[in-house]
């Protein structure tokens, strides 16, 4: 027997032995493969979160449909103008009134005498054009909407046209009594005119295919933006005083009121949802210079507009994707300024394929997350080293310029010695049709 025994000992240590070395040398590949990947790791990590909240996001949006029903009711259009083009102004007006509604209430500066001139000799009843010393454009907003007679009432930028069928698809939503503003799905009037405008349009195909579409179906569209904001009348009324009276830290606000508008209303309970068949174009500015000066005077509005929604409690109350929207557009210097930190310091080799390495990570990245705009306009891919650049511009200077100048109030395009907004008279446009197609 032990004989027998022992003639197995030998094969079976063998395979143990192959086993156990085996082993080692898969821990020592797996121990080696962490070390190697062990930097990595929190760049992965908040990768992963980041880009988790980008496709909850864009499949939500992408799944939205716009509502489609009967209901109509009576409506008013509010139109403050401070300097506009009158020129401009005139061409918006017609694709307006195109759509018949009830009235069509401008209010306009006291200065701005040829447009009221040019208004007025339409012979139109249905427009008011209103003379108002303006000192910023909340409180001709109050005027407007004080005049308004109709249930549902549209705030209209001076340089925005409307697309046809947009004043019939707008009121669609307000079937529903629980919804007090609808946004409107928007692009750059004359996107081809210039750089910047084009660039300004794929930021905006961003905004309208992939986030806001999502915060509507929740029923919670963040920022309802004013160049066509629609809303319920006695939605607006009880709260007018707190857009025309707003403080931040101990000064009056003057911009932003279309995202103090839009908390307001989903303060007081409403829905605010998003509407993809409205569709409106707006003049953008076409000079680098004045797309930096809007830039600003946005995101300085936002933070005074989000950080009031958080420190009210106002963001917690509403569904958690609009929650995801608004937190990362408060942390983008903090987030970008990390990844690129990270990128530069810590994984960049300063060699021409580390850098073509690391430049094309940057721009795989964008060109994924400008897929909807790039479906449109294929043609616009040749821009996407602009468009990273750009985003990286106001990820992280004019963000933080923005931040600890936020208290800074201004309107910084419009001036009250000027004609139009900086880069956005009619002196930058080509000729052509008023209502300039937007692709569905």
């Amino acid at each position: 027997m032990g004989d027998w025994g022992s003639g197995w000992d030998v094969p079976w240590q063998q395979i143990w032995n192959q086993i156990i070395g085996f082993l080692g040398v898969a821990i020592d590949d797996v121990g080696a493969f962490f070390a190697a990947v062990h930097p990595f790791i929190p760049m992965a990590i908040a990768g992963t979160i980041v880009w988790s909240i980008w496709f909850a996001r864009y499949v939500m949006s992408h799944t939205a449909r716009p509502i489609v029903n009967g209901f109509r009711t009576t409506t008013s259009v509010v139109v403050p103008s401070f300097h506009e083009d009158p020129d401009i102004l005139l061409d918006c007006l017609e694709t307006w009134r195109a759509q018949n509604p009830d009235e069509i209430i401008i209010v306009l500066d006291v200065r701005d005498l040829e447009a009221y001139d040019r208004i007025v000799a339409l012979g139109d009843s249905r427009i008011q054009p209103l003379l108002y010393e303006h000192v910023g454009k909340r409180s001709a907003l109050g005027v407007g909407i004080r005049h308004a007679r109709g249930e549902i009432v549209a705030l209209v930028d001076s340089d925005t046209r409307w697309l046809p069928g947009l004043l019939d698809a707008v009121q669609m939503p307000f079937v529903d009594p629980r919804v007090g503003g609808v946004s409107t799905q928007q692009n750059v009037y004359q996107r081809e005119s210039s750089v910047w405008r084009r660039i300004a349009d794929w930021m905006v195909d961003l905004r309208y295919y992939d986030y806001v579409p999502a915060q509507g179906k929740a029923g919670a569209v963040a920022c309802v933006s004013g160049r066509t904001a629609v809303y319920r009348r006695s939605a607006i009324l009880p709260v007018l005083s707190q857009l025309e009276n707003e403080f931040f830290l101990g000064k009056r606000c003057i911009a932003g009121d279309d995202g103090r508008l839009t908390w307001l209303v989903l303060a007081s309970g409403y829905r605010t949802v998003h509407q993809s068949s409205a569709k409106a174009v707006s003049m953008f500015p076409s000079t680098f210079r004045a797309f930096v000066k809007q830039r600003v005077r946005w995101s300085r509005n936002s933070y005074r507009c989000y950080l009031t929604a958080v420190a009210k409690g106002w963001l917690f109350r509403q569904p958690i994707i609009t929650q995801l929207t608004v937190l990362p557009i408060l942390l983008t210097p903090l987030t970008m300024g990390m990844s690129l930190s990270y990128l530069i310091f810590s994984r960049l080799e300063l060699t021409p394929i580390g850098i073509a390495l690391a430049l094309g990570w940057v721009l795989l990245g964008r060109g994924i997350r400008g897929i909807s705009h790039l479906r449109r306009h294929p043609g616009d891919l040749v821009l996407l080293p602009v468009m990273a650049f750009t985003v990286i511009l106001i990820a992280l200077p004019i963000k933080v310029f923005a931040f600890v100048t936020m208290n800074k109030q201004g309107w910084l395009t419009r001036h009250a010695n000027q004609i139009g907004g900086d880069g956005q008279d009619a002196a930058t446009l080509s000729p052509a049709a008023v209502t300039e197609a937007v692709p569905a």
